[in-house]
């Protein structure tokens, strides 16, 4: 993928699919640093698909025959000499799974991060009903929202609607200036 925010995109969507009330998506940065981690409530994996997940011709989708989401994002990280990291339980009271990478900016091989505005407000828009928290933390500075306090605030109200879209890319946008 040309940038990173594709593959938060596709992470967080695989999240949905598992169920998740609550996906959070965290972004730490510094001049030398980029962490991802993306953490959700989720059904969870267990430890035979947490280890085959990262082998891109193992999907679960009924329409391909091969996933490439954490592979791809794995091999992102690791040619810049980073990391990726699966955590998952199944376990009825702590469910959901956590995935994080790591990438070292400095890489000739690193991947930019890219629009992730406009990937906040594609998951909120595609998925209303789910509540998203999103974090990015660049040296000291934080842009944040969270759909659960939007909820309170618009008093059923639902989220995709054009002007509550447009008014979350504007507010994820005023953050970032």
């Amino acid at each position: 993928m040309k940038e990173l925010s594709l593959n938060i995109l596709d992470i967080t969507e695989n999240s949905v699919k598992a169920g998740a009330s609550l996906t959070q998506i965290l972004i730490d940065e510094t001049d030398e640093i980029l962490r991802i981690t993306i953490s959700d409530d989720g059904c969870g994996m267990n430890e035979d698909t947490v280890q085959s997940v990262i082998d891109p011709f193992y999907t679960t989708r009924t329409t391909r025959k091969v996933g490439l989401g954490i592979p791809l994002l794995k091999l992102a990280a690791e040619q810049t000499d980073g990391t990726l990291k699966i955590n998952s339980s199944t376990d009825k009271d702590n469910h959901g799974t956590t995935v994080e990478a790591v990438f070292n900016k400095e890489h000739i091989d690193f991947t930019p991060l890219g629009d992730v505005t406009s990937t906040v407000v594609t998951l909120i828009q595609g998925h209303p009903d789910t509540d998203f928290r999103f974090e990015h933390r660049i040296n000291g500075k934080v842009v944040s929202l969270d759909t659960r306090e939007l909820r309170a605030v618009l008093d059923g109200v639902p989220l995709n609607t054009y002007e509550v879209i447009k008014w979350i890319e504007a507010a994820l946008t005023e953050q970032y200036e």
